[in-house]
């Protein structure tokens, strides 16, 4: 059967909560309305659930390749899924690093092979590999990711000269992770002389610190300014770095543009001491004042994009000291309803939800057909049960690592069903893994 009506639904789309019907017909949606024909259609009656376009997740790390014991694309893909998110952007800190077009080309062969999500994978930036870069095909590819600090390897890219040759000759989205490398190298000196090896986790937030991360990002809006390079700005996690952004202007016409993740509105230093290691990221969770003007900057668009910079690490290697423990951790299967918690708080609307995670990664990446709910469009699509309460626990986390910092979280809503370019790839809780995701495509 290639068509299927979703009836009597709850559409959450630019804006606006409609009641009605969707028609999907092979891998796109054909028709919106009420009271559509069901006749030679699979029919799956929403009974008032909530229907959103699937989320799009700009900054994942799946772990593939070289890094599998922790993650894959497939087990990765699949936690996605479940989670609502249709559509991932990979970063290109794999071993080996994504340094040339054949290795980014290998990784879009093994999720054509695996991903149940859809996919794009960013190229990576070194102090040597410029040619390299300017071989990227824009339409192909999602961006450039450059580590403006915090890396490991050798893709820290601290070079001023290969920094400026990047933002002057791109020609699409740059992608950043800032923190100041000197700076934390500093503080991190200082710490370690006053702690030694056991240095409590809560001094993350001040070796990672404030001045650390607005150093870095101010430099380089600066560069983008100079160069008109079309800049994005990863996972803030100060309120000094939100006056670097602009909310005066539509995202259509913004070249710098932020995001915020899920780990910076849900959690602030306070809940160190109950979770530790499990919550240590980079750049790390600080204050609560910060989280607060995080979230309020979502609201008040200064911050463009929701998304998870979800970054699995063995519970093994999470249990070791301050100094050795990496950071990062799980959070695509929970993240679209962390943000519903935040609606059944009345701290966001479900249009704005919709807006942050769905519409505007699409309009910031300028994706090809996805990211809303129209005519004509890929049939990445969401449905929610606002009303169906669960807890997280080791049972029923998909991830490969198998933790996550939600554990004994109890959330309102539940994603019942998702489709992913038409394909129904995951209801009530079970998989149909007969076809994969796409390669998403962009408009440049």
């Amino acid at each position: 059967m290639n068509s299927t009506v979703i009836t009597n639904a709850k559409i959450i789309n630019e804006g606006r909560i409609l009641e009605g019907d969707v028609l999907i017909r092979k891998d796109r949606i054909e028709k919106i309305g009420a009271g559509i024909s069901t006749h030679q259609a699979q029919v799956i009656d929403a009974h008032g659930q909530l229907l959103m376009p699937g989320v799009i997740d700009d900054q994942v790390h799946f772990r593939e390749p070289g890094l599998t014991h922790k993650a894959t694309l497939y087990t990765e893909a699949k936690a996605a899924v479940a989670g609502g998110v249709t559509s991932f952007m990979e970063m290109p800190n794999t071993v080996p690093p994504v340094f040339t077009q054949q290795l980014l080309e290998d990784k879009y062969q093994l999720a054509a092979r695996s991903s149940l999500a859809n996919y794009s994978f960013f190229m990576g930036a070194s102090n040597d590999n410029l040619e390299e870069v300017m071989k990227t095909d824009i339409t192909q590819v999602c961006g450039l990711k450059i580590f403006m600090g915090s890396s490991t390897g050798n893709l820290l890219v601290d070079n001023p000269e290969v920094l400026a040759a990047f933002f002057s000759r791109f020609p699409a989205l740059i992608a950043t992770h800032c923190e100041d490398e000197p700076t934390i190298r500093k503080n991190t000196a200082d710490f370690k002389a006053r702690y030694g090896d056991t240095m409590p986790v809560k001094y993350h937030p001040q070796i990672r610190s404030e001045e650390a991360c607005y150093k870095s990002s101010s430099f380089a809006v600066d560069l983008a300014r100079k160069y008109g390079t079309r800049l994005h700005i990863l996972h803030i996690s100060t309120a000094r770095e939100i006056q670097l952004f602009n909310n005066t202007i539509p995202l259509s016409e913004k070249k710098i543009t932020a995001e915020a993740c899920i780990h910076h509105l849900w959690f602030n230093e306070a809940d160190y001491d109950r979770l530790g290691m499990l919550i240590k990221w980079n750049p790390a969770i600080k204050t609560s004042a910060d989280q607060q003007a995080i979230f309020h900057a979502v609201l008040d668009n200064h911050i463009d994009v929701i998304a998870t910079d979800h970054a699995p690490h063995t519970l093994e290697e999470k249990k070791n000291g301050y100094f050795q423990a990496p950071s990062g951790g799980p959070l695509i299967q929970h993240s679209l309803v962390a943000m519903l918690e935040f609606y059944h708080q009345k701290k966001i609307s479900l249009e704005m939800i919709v807006q942050k995670m769905a519409h505007n990664p699409a309009i910031l990446f300028q994706i090809q057909d996805r990211g809303f709910i129209r005519e004509g469009y890929y049939a990445d699509l969401v449905l929610v049960n606002p009303s169906k309460p669960w807890t997280v626990n080791k049972e029923n986390i998909l991830a490969k690592c198998g933790w996550s910092p939600f554990e004994g979280t109890t959330f309102q809503s539940t994603v019942t069903h998702t489709w992913v370019s038409g394909h129904l790839a995951f209801a009530e809780g079970r998989f149909n893994e007969t076809r994969q995701g796409s390669r998403l495509r962009f408009v440049r």
